[in-house]
Formats: structure tokens, C-alpha cells, sequence
């Protein structure tokens, strides 16, 4: 397979990698505008924002150097769970 064949199915993850992040960090403003519960300030979304973009670019290297989709997959599983403990901890300090 050549280099450029190697990575067609890029095209479909990646802006779907990147729409979800931006998502998730809509997640908090909305439900800003409807209760007092989440109050999130700039420190919170930056937090929040380098911590998933983080964990998307991690996700990229390891998906071009990664050489089948089971890989990927794994890739994938283990940065979902990294990011979601360190949300979790700042969020409310399990550890």
C-alpha cells in the first residue's frame, strides 16, 4: 500500500476528532445558561481545552504510527481513559 493509500480513512476521523472536542467544551456553556450549577471560568475552559486537545493530537501521532486499525482502536481506548481520570481528578480530586 503507498504512503498516500495509508492514510485515506484519515479523512473521515479526523474533522469528526475535532468537531466532538469542540463539543465537549460546548458542553459546559450551554448548561451555563440554564443553572448555577456549572460555573466554569477561563481557567476552567483553557484547563479543559488543553487537556482534550492534548489527548486529540496524542490520538493523531499515535493513529499515523499505529499500522492497523486494531491499533488505532487500542490507541484510542488507552487516551479515552488517560483523559477521562484527569477530568475526572480535576474535576473533583479522586486522587
Amino acid at each position: 500500500m503507498t504512503p498516500a493509500h495509508q492514510h485515506a480513512g484519515t479523512r473521515y476521523w479526523h474533522p469528526l476528532l475535532w468537531l466532538t472536542i469542540g463539543a465537549v467544551l460546548l458542553v459546559p456553556v450551554i448548561a451555563m445558561r440554564f443553572t448555577a450549577e456549572v460555573a466554569w471560568d477561563a481557567a476552567d475552559f483553557a484547563a479543559a481545552a488543553l487537556l482534550l486537545v492534548g489527548g486529540g493530537l496524542a490520538f493523531e501521532t499515535g493513529a499515523r504510527l499505529a499500522r492497523t486499525t486494531g491499533q488505532r482502536l487500542a490507541i484510542g481506548a488507552a487516551i479515552l481513559l488517560v483523559v477521562a481520570f484527569l477530568w475526572a481528578d480535576a474535576a473533583v480530586g479522586i486522587v
